[in-house]
């Protein structure tokens, strides 16, 4: 059967893994690895504030992953998932074949991950603007 390539994005429950991407890793690599798919990129996505409470959960990390699997394997995959207390969602979306080099690619590319942003410092930067129209 043939392999397709899928683009997911996995939030986990950033107070199971401790902040800790190596552990999300394991984690998602795991999941994926025992229902025979090949991970070709991953990568921390983000840790922040989520935009409505998850099972009592305010904050989540995401983590993005590229890898190839047979169509059936997706089932059991979404099972796993579901069954594990630490990925509160997860997205699976097949990867149109022509795209797929140019975003294994970006996944693999070198990344920062953004600075956090505080509520004080949007402030103080609004306030600055403000100041900068008036004159």
């Amino acid at each position: 059967m043939a392999r397709n390539v899928y683009e997911a994005m996995f939030l986990l429950d950033s107070g199971k893994t401790g902040g800790d991407w190596n552990a999300a890793t394991k984690l998602v690599h795991g999941i994926l690895e025992r229902n025979h798919a090949e991970v070709l990129a991953s990568r921390p996505w983000d840790e922040r504030r989520l935009a409505y409470p998850i099972s009592g959960h305010k904050k989540g990390m995401y983590f993005l992953t590229y890898f190839k699997a047979e169509g059936k394997a997706l089932t059991q995959i979404d099972l796993d998932c579901r069954i594990n207390e630490t990925v509160m969602r997860q997205l699976i979306l097949k990867v149109h074949p022509k795209l797929v080099d140019q975003l294994v690619a970006q996944a693999m590319a070198p990344h920062e991950p953004p600075p956090p942003v505080t509520t004080e410092a949007n402030g103080a930067e609004a306030e600055g603007a403000e100041e900068a129209a008036k004159s």
